[in-house]
């Protein structure tokens, strides 16, 4: 493994949510039926591409979405995309992956934006906080799976990847331990933590409702780190099979670079094919850096998707 360091729709009313046991081994034991990804509106494009409202299955629950379709009848290789943490009050479907979208479409890419449960036209599980956002990872996981038995003529089936950031970045490393081969190859920008522990001291643990909810139903860290570890998806990466490209900003103010070589770290005793690039100074939207990142994005999909 190497490290290189470089310079600078409405929401639907609540549905039966499938249960998930709020531990990686519990969510490897649950059974995944993502499907039906259709097509439901039309939303204008570009001269290069088109951009359409989605929606597929994810287990009991529809889960809506944006794709971006290159013009052209393909078939495509497809990228799908899980978005940071943005509030689910304001999200607003396909929110939060504008430029690479763009890029995407204009190179030759479909991407299908999740919008994850909870969040824009996607149904509602009540339990998705509390069992600490492995439905998430569901959701990306039924989405790869939904697009692997698509019928969709413009999509090639045989080629898919995965891009998460920030939290998505985090959602990706759960949906690689839990289910692995669904997708051919991953990228992660500006990860959060690989170690669940870091995440909920970072961001849940202060908060009055559910830092206190979340400890009365499993204990704290301190209190049960046994059970916090079958909460990471750190402690699976030896589960993982895909190849694995992160890029992170050493003045990360949201997600420490601390976290991102911590996840390095793991992935090369694992033995996992993954390469870390650190953007020598870039914050956590690493706005400077992204042209050479996209650069790098390209030749990762040519090798691992074929051209």
């Amino acid at each position: 493994m190497a490290t290189l360091v470089l310079t600078s729709m409405v929401g639907r009313s609540p549905a039966q949510a499938v249960g998930v046991d709020p531990s990686i081994p519990g969510a490897i034991a649950q059974e995944y039926s993502g499907r039906d990804l259709r097509i439901r509106k039309d939303l204008g494009g570009t001269s290069a591409y088109t951009r359409h409202a989605i929606t597929y299955e994810s287990g009991d629950l529809t889960i809506s979405g944006i794709m971006h379709k290159p013009r052209g009848k393909g078939p495509f290789p497809v990228v799908v995309l899980a978005h940071g943490y943005i509030d689910p009050e304001i999200y607003v479907t396909g929110q939060g992956f504008r430029r690479e979208q763009d890029w995407l479409a204009r190179n030759g890419y479909v991407s299908l934006h999740v919008d994850y449960r909870n969040h824009a036209g996607s149904d509602r599980d009540p339990k998705a906080d509390l069992s600490m956002r492995l439905g998430y990872a569901e959701d990306v996981i039924n989405a790869g799976l939904a697009v692997r038995e698509s019928t969709l003529s413009f999509i090639d089936s045989d080629r898919l990847a995965l891009l998460g950031r920030s939290m998505g970045g985090g959602v990706a490393f759960q949906a690689l331990v839990i289910k692995p081969g669904v997708y051919d190859a991953a990228i992660t920008y500006a990860a959060t933590s690989s170690n669940t522990a870091d995440n909920f001291n970072r961001w849940q643990r202060f908060d009055t409702s559910l830092g206190r909810r979340v400890i009365a139903e499993y204990g704290s860290p301190e209190q049960e780190p046994a059970f916090w570890q079958t909460m990471s998806a750190k402690t699976y990466f030896s589960r993982i099979t895909e190849p694995i490209l992160m890029f992170h900003g050493t003045r990360d103010e949201s997600c420490d670079i601390a976290w991102a070589r911590a996840t390095d770290a793991a992935l090369t005793r694992a033995g996992k094919d993954a390469t870390l690039v650190e953007y020598k100074g870039a914050g956590h939207y690493m706005y400077g850096p992204w042209y050479d990142s996209i650069k790098r994005v390209d030749r990762f999909l040519t090798k691992h998707l074929g051209s």
